[in-house]
C-alpha cells in the first residue's frame, strides 16, 4: 500500500491510497466466492458458474463494488498508521481506479485538526460568585420538603382558591354556539398550574362545589386551534371536587422525620450547608465556562466542516446509546418527537462546536506550559476506570491498548490545562443591578 497526501484549502486534505494489483485481485475473488451462490447462469447449477463465465454475462465490473468495499476499510487504517497528519474527521471516499490486474486506487478526503493561536489564557477575568445563602433561599428548600410530605384532603365547607386541586365538568360557546373539542366531564385542574388558557383557573378562583359559574375568556391570538384564535369564549363549568395539601408542621417532629437531625435548629443549618455546597460546586462549572468562553472568544481557530460535522454525528449516536440503555430505539424516538435524523444534528451543532473549541483551546494551553500526564497520573486514571467498570487494571489496559492509553494521557493532560487557567484566572465581584438588590432585600425582610 502507498500514501500520498494533499493539503487542501479549509483544513482539509486529499489521501491518495494505492493498494497493490494482486490485492485487488484476491477480494475480486473472494466477491465471487461470496456472491457465486445468488447468480443464476444459464446451463449451469447456482454457484457452479465459473468467474469469467459470470463476468462476460454481467460485465467484469459485477464484482468491483464488493471488492472495494471489502479493501477500503483495512488500507484507509493502514493509511492513518502511516500518515503523519493529525486527522480529526471521518472520511469521504472516491475510488478512482479499480480494475482487475491494476492496482487499486481510491482517495479520502479529510479534515485535518485546525491551528490553534491562543489570546490571553493566565489572568482571564471572571465574576465572582456570590456564595451566600439566604434565610429565604433556606425557608424555600424546607418548604419543598414539606411540599413533597403533604398529604391531600378534600375540602366542602369553602370555595375553590389558588393551589387547589379540582375535579371540573366544562363546556365552551363562542358566540352562543359550542365549539368542538370544548366539553370535558370529570377533568382534574390543579389551580395555578397554567393548564388551560391564560384567565381560566384565575376565574374559577371562589367558585363553590357543584355550582355552576360562568368564566369568560379570549382565546390567544396564536392558538393552535386557528378557528377559536382571538375569540372570546364563555365556559360554563362546575365543580365537582376540591382537593388541598395539607402541609406537615414545621417543628422537631418534621426534622426527625426528614432528616437524621432531632431539631429543627439542626436540621435548618444541615439545609443550609447542603445549599452552601451546592452553589459551591455550581460557582466552580460556572468558572470552569465562563473561563473556556474567554479563551475561546480570544483565540483563532479555523474548524472545518468535515470536522464539526463528525463531531455532530458522534454526539447524536452518543444519545442514541443513551436512550436505548433505557429501552428505547432512535426509531422510536424520532415518531415520538416527530423529529428527523437531520434536525437531530442541527440540534447539537451548536454544542459540538463548543466542545471542539473547548477542546482545542486547553490543547494549546497544554502545550504553551508544556503540561505532561506522567505515568503516575495514566496508572491513576486506568484505576479509577477499573474501580468505575469494576475491572482489574490490567485488563482495562489491555482494552485501551495503544490507541485508547493515549487518549487517556491527552485527557489527562486536558484536565491539567483547564485547573492551570481556572487557578490563574482573577475573579472580580459580580455587580448587580440596583433593582436584584431591591427584590433580594426585599425577599429577606
Amino acid at each position: 500500500m502507498s500514501l500520498q497526501v494533499e493539503k487542501l484549502e479549509n483544513n482539509m486534505a486529499k489521501l491518495t491510497i494505492e493498494v497493490p494489483a494482486e490485492e485487488l485481485d484476491k477480494a475480486i475473488d473472494a466477491a465471487y466466492q461470496k456472491n457465486k451462490n445468488r447468480i443464476s447462469i444459464p446451463g449451469f447449477r447456482k454457484g457452479k458458474a465459473p468467474r469469467k463465465m459470470i463476468e462476460q454475462m454481467y460485465g467484469k465490473e459485477i464484482f468491483y463494488d464488493d471488492a472495494a468495499n471489502e479493501l477500503i476499510p483495512d488500507a484507509y487504517d493502514k493509511a492513518l498508521d502511516e500518515c503523519t497528519e493529525d486527522i480529526v474527521s471521518s472520511p469521504k471516499i472516491d475510488v478512482t481506479q479499480i480494475e482487475a490486474g491494476k492496482p487499486f486506487i481510491f482517495t479520502a478526503e479529510v479534515a485535518l485538526k485546525p491551528e490553534v493561536t491562543l489570546g490571553k489564557y493566565k489572568g482571564v477575568k471572571v465574576d465572582k460568585a456570590d456564595l451566600t445563602v439566604t434565610d429565604a433561599e433556606v425557608d424555600a428548600e424546607i418548604d419543598r420538603e414539606r411540599d413533597n410530605n403533604s398529604r391531600t384532603i378534600n375540602v366542602e365547607d369553602r370555595p375553590v382558591k389558588d393551589g387547589d386541586m379540582t375535579v371540573i365538568d366544562f363546556e365552551g360557546f363562542v358566540d352562543g354556539v359550542a365549539f368542538e373539542g370544548g366539553k370535558g366531564e370529570n377533568h382534574p385542574l390543579t389551580i395555578g398550574s397554567g393548564a388551560f388558557i391564560p384567565g381560566f383557573e384565575e376565574a374559577l378562583i371562589g367558585a363553590e362545589i357543584g355550582k355552576e359559574t360562568d368564566v369568560n375568556v379570549t382565546f390567544p391570538e396564536d392558538y393552535q386551534a386557528k378557528e377559536l384564535a382571538g375569540k372570546a369564549a364563555v365556559f360554563k363549568c362546575t365543580v365537582k371536587e376540591i382537593k388541598e395539601k395539607e402541609l406537615p408542621e414545621l417543628d422537631d417532629e418534621f426534622a426527625s422525620e426528614v432528616s437524621e437531625f432531632d431539631t429543627l435548629a439542626e436540621y435548618r443549618e444541615d439545609v443550609k450547608k447542603k445549599l452552601e455546597d451546592r452553589k459551591a460546586s455550581a460557582a466552580k462549572d460556572a468558572k470552569e465556562q465562563a473561563v473556556i468562553d474567554a479563551l475561546i472568544a480570544d483565540a483563532k481557530m479555523d474548524i472545518p466542516d468535515a470536522m464539526l460535522e463528525t463531531q455532530q454525528r458522534q454526539m447524536v449516536e452518543e444519545f442514541a446509546q443513551r436512550i436505548q440503555s433505557q429501552g428505547l430505539s432512535m426509531e422510536q424516538y424520532m415518531q415520538f418527537t416527530g423529529l428527523t435524523p437531520q434536525a437531530l444534528l442541527d440540534q447539537v451543532k451548536e454544542q459540538a462546536l463548543k466542545r471542539i473549541q473547548s477542546r482545542l483551546v486547553m490543547e494549546a494551553v497544554a502545550a504553551a506550559e508544556k503540561i505532561e500526564a506522567s505515568d503516575e497520573d495514566f496508572e491513576e486514571e486506568v484505576k479509577s476506570m477499573a474501580e468505575v467498570y469494576q475491572m482489574e487494571t490490567d485488563k482495562v489496559k489491555e482494552l485501551l491498548g495503544e490507541k485508547g492509553a493515549k487518549q487517556v494521557r491527552e485527557d489527562i493532560c486536558i484536565k491539567k490545562a483547564l485547573e492551570f487557567v481556572v487557578d490563574n484566572a482573577k475573579e472580580a465581584k459580580a455587580t448587580r443591578s440596583r433593582k436584584a438588590a431591591k427584590e433580594e432585600a426585599k425577599e429577606e425582610a
